[in-house]
């Protein structure tokens, strides 16, 4: 039956089709003779007369029906509809069942029962053979299933949809006897409760994929919980022989029976990711299919804060193997690059997307134009920023998608990016991998049994490192334990499904963010095994997305490219070491009555729910409505985190608003271990003389201290670092005494004077020490990882491109690398010109 020609509708199907179809018209017939025969029949045991012709109608008519849907299944399996193909499976594993019942009897309809099983058992291989298999599948399915087979990492044994139907059966029948309230008469029962609970899913999907879109989050999340209730509750209500005392009982028995097959489905799957990553294709392969082209797509993969260093011993150990093969294989080769000051994920993006971050001091910052502090990770605030280093321009203005971004890069389609309110409703609207990840147990239930694996996790690593006494570290608790895991499993899982529909529209660009190291490591150490363990995760989903690429099923091909946006350092913090936080060693130098407005508490933490909250406000929908209410009745400068923490926003996201009341006399802020300090009653920028009229003895004390390797001011003749036992003037080059810059490398003197022009930049720039022994620094926020200054790996981020896409000397520095993010993003976009995109952009 293989030897159809390509495209032709094998003969088994069409056999398939012919039985089926005549099976149908045994049924009408049967139901029409039941009907028509109801009067005149004898009546029922029990019954009177009019209650068995009653009965025999509706048996009867239930015939009819039966073999009404059998005849348009028949006609839909000729036009290759998989659903039409599931549907008949369904209603012959019913007869299978029916057969054997028959057959168990041992009387006269035994003979019956056997030629009934013998049909349903011929017509179910002549369904699923590999002729009908590859017909049905239409190419696309079937790809990318043979590329995850063909993977050694994720072969699956031949018999596996019969041992997922045994372990599904064999943990309904469990929870049916351990839960209260719902009965099974006999295993018979179960057998069709398994099937009829897969045919409701299937026959309800549609209807809570048109929930999720019409209501949004809310509406997903809802179904995340409820959904699956349903489908069970209904699968059993629906079943001969099995009964439910009350829908509670179905709600309790849906989410137990749900747990376990998960369980199950992570515990003896090599990567549960991959069940995902399919169902992701499929949602995303629905409706119209966009032409296809020959021009590469690239995917801008941004792993979050992870060094070049630790990249190249890693893939010299062999734990990230996807990267490895890359390397190893010749297809990839990777290269360091420098980070300028500010180290941080703001600046960085900013240049990496937009090409310029001119006038970003920090991660947040007293703006002086607005009066007020700027949270890079607040959504209004970054829609502020967006604006002004926006040129239209991008690296993903051509056709490109933004993922978990800080900005949009110009991207058409901004989703979970910080900025996207700057667009109103435009590019934000529901996505349908949002709703396939909420409605699915693919999606939800492993996101939800990981995630509290994931807090589990936490706790004891955090315990550990007490308990073995490792140093340095700090407190790990509070809502760092469900933000890891937010941040750890389920925005990595969303961020896979988002991309994966962008590939499957044929997006020529896509740019996300994977913040999982990133926040691990800022709490638990830059190399420290959970860190690690984040990093090893990363690289698992850079598979599955190197699958889909594999696959061929995407309309265009894609070229993966990775890049940090920074690296990290790790140290005791400022406060640990002195014991006392920066705003209180400047305090003891202010005179009475004058105000410290602090924000030097971990700032990064907040930004996963920022992106959330700031993405469903924006959401053309019920819940984003009703959101959006919430937010703008907060006080728009009131943060959902810690104080200052950069927590969601309400008011308008593109309105320069000003500030809320007056500043305080001073504004310290810690950016990792680089702080700043502004005098905010003050219009312009203050010179070092102006400080220390003001405050006599502040700046020589802060040059002084321990744990400051040097400060930056600016004079009359231009910016100078101080420090403890000399200075540094950075125009001139003139060192009197000993170099404060000295042990921060050859880059500090052009970066401060970069970062000093700027109009926002602070009164006073920190520093904080630097140990080259343990190459560690002191942040002034409360995290023993961090970055935003020099010293250690902080400014040592990785870009990982493929081996024949060469780096433009004339855009390498004297030490032959790229340095900048603007210089980066250069060099991306003419990796993509030269791929033939950007042609039809405005000049």
């Amino acid at each position: 039956m293989s030897s159809s020609p390509p495209g032709a509708r094998p003969r088994s199907v069409t056999i398939v089709a012919v039985l089926a179809a005549l099976l149908a018209l045994a049924d009408i017939v049967s139901g029409v003779v039941v009907v028509l025969g109801a009067p005149s029949a004898d009546p029922l045991g029990g019954m009177t007369q009019e209650q068995s012709v009653l009965t025999l109608r509706v048996v009867g008519g239930w015939f009819i029906a039966l073999g009404v849907a059998q005849a348009v299944i028949a006609w839909l399996i000729t036009r290759r509809s998989t659903a039409a193909r599931l549907a008949l499976s369904v209603l012959l594993v019913l007869r299978l069942a029916q057969s054997w019942f028959l057959v168990s009897q041992l009387g006269t309809e035994a003979i019956q029962g056997f030629w009934g099983l013998a049909l349903a058992v011929l017509l179910v291989y002549l369904l699923w053979n590999s002729a009908a298999s590859r017909w049905f599948d239409g190419g696309r399915a079937r790809t990318l299933a043979d590329s995850l087979d063909d993977d050694p990492g994720t072969s699956a044994p031949s018999g596996a949809r019969v041992l997922d139907f045994i372990s599904r059966l064999a943990v309904l029948g469990a929870t049916i006897a351990l839960m209260p309230g719902v009965a099974a008469s006999s295993s018979f029962s179960l057998l069709a409760a398994v099937v009829m609970i897969a045919l409701v899913g299937w026959v309800l999907q549609p209807v809570f994929l048109r929930i999720a879109l019409v209501f949004g989050w809310f509406g997903a999340v809802l179904l995340a919980l409820f959904a699956n209730a349903l489908v069970i509750g209904l699968g059993l209500y629906l079943t001969p022989g099995i009964t439910v005392a009350s829908p509670l009982s179905a709600f309790f028995a849906a989410w137990v029976y749900a747990f376990v097959i998960t369980l199950l489905t992570w515990a003896f799957s090599i990567n549960g990711r991959d069940y995902l990553t399919v169902h992701a294709v499929r949602m995303a392969s629905r409706g119209a299919r966009p032409e296809p082209s020959d021009v590469p797509g690239v995917i801008f993969i941004q792993l979050d804060g992870v060094p070049a260093p630790l990249l190249e011993n890693e893939i010299r150990a062999g734990n990230i193997p996807t990267i490895s093969r890359w390397v190893r294989s010749g297809s990839h080769t990777w290269t360091e690059w420098t980070a300028r000051v500010p180290s941080t994920t703001p600046v960085s993006q900013a240049g990496l997307l937009h090409g310029h971050n001119d006038g970003i001091p920090a991660f947040r910052w007293f703006d002086r134009d607005l009066g007020r502090l700027l949270v890079a990770n607040r959504p209004a605030d970054a829609a502020v920023i967006e604006a002004r280093i926006s040129d239209g321009r991008g690296l993903l203005a051509d056709d490109g998608v933004s993922i978990s971004n800080l900005f949009s890069g110009d991207a058409p389609t901004s989703l979970l990016t910080m900025s996207g309110l700057k667009q109103g409703r435009a590019g934000l609207g529901p996505s349908q991998s949002y709703a396939a990840f909420f409605t699915h147990p693919a999606g939800i239930l492993r996101a939800v049994i990981l995630t509290i694996g994931e807090m589990g996790k936490e706790i004891f690593q955090a315990r550990r490192q007490v308990r073995r006494g490792v140093e340095p570290r700090i407190h790990r608790g509070g809502a760092y334990v469900a933000l890891r895991a937010a941040t750890n499993v389920f925005l990595r899982d969303l961020n896979v499904a988002l991309v994966v529909e962008a590939m499957m529209r044929g997006s020529k660009s896509i740019y996300v963010d994977f913040v999982d190291y990133d926040e691990i490591a800022h709490h638990a150490g830059v190399t420290r095994s959970e860190s690690l363990a984040a990093f090893y995760g990363l690289d698992d989903a850079l598979r599955s997305i190197e699958q889909i690429i594999d696959s061929g099923v995407a309309p265009r091909p894609y070229e993966i490219v990775l890049v940090s946006d920074h690296g990290q350092s790790q140290g005791a913090t400022f406060r640990q070491r002195y014991g006392q936080t920066l705003e209180e060693v400047i305090r003891e130098h202010l005179a009475d009555g004058q105000s410290v407005a602090a924000a030097t508490d971990e700032v990064e933490t907040w930004g996963p729910v920022n992106m959330l909250l700031g993405q469903l406000s924006g959401q053309d929908s019920v819940s984003g409505r009703l959101t959006k209410k919430v937010l703008s009745d907060r006080d728009p400068q009131a943060p959902v985190g810690p104080a200052g923490s950069g927590g969601p926003v309400g008011g308008d996201a593109t309105s320069d608003a000003g500030p809320v009341e007056t500043p305080a006399d001073l504004t310290v802020v810690g950016s990792g271990n680089l702080g700043g300090v502004w005098f905010s009653q003050h219009p312009t920028r203050l010179t070092a003389e102006d400080i220390e009229r003001l405050h006599p003895g502040l700046l020589s004390a802060l040059a002084a201290h321990p744990g400051i390797g040097f400060v930056v001011v600016l004079t009359a003749g231009g910016p100078v670092a101080l420090g403890a036992n000399g200075t540094h003037d950075l125009t001139t080059g003139v060192v009197v005494g000993d170099d404060p810059l000295a042990p921060f490398g050859p880059d500090a003197v052009s970066d401060f004077v970069h970062v000093s022009g700027f109009a926002n930049a602070p009164d006073i720039y920190l520093n904080s020490l630097y140990d080259p022994v343990l190459d560690e620094v002191a942040a002034f926020e409360e995290l023993v990882g961090c970055h935003g200054g020099l010293g250690g790996w902080q400014t040592r981020p990785l870009l990982v491109h493929p081996a024949g896409w060469t780096v433009d000397e004339d855009l390498l520095d004297e030490r032959g690398r790229l340095r900048g993010a603007d210089t980066v993003h250069h060099q991306l976009v003419r990796w993509l010109e030269r791929l033939g995109h950007r042609e039809n952009l405005a000049a």
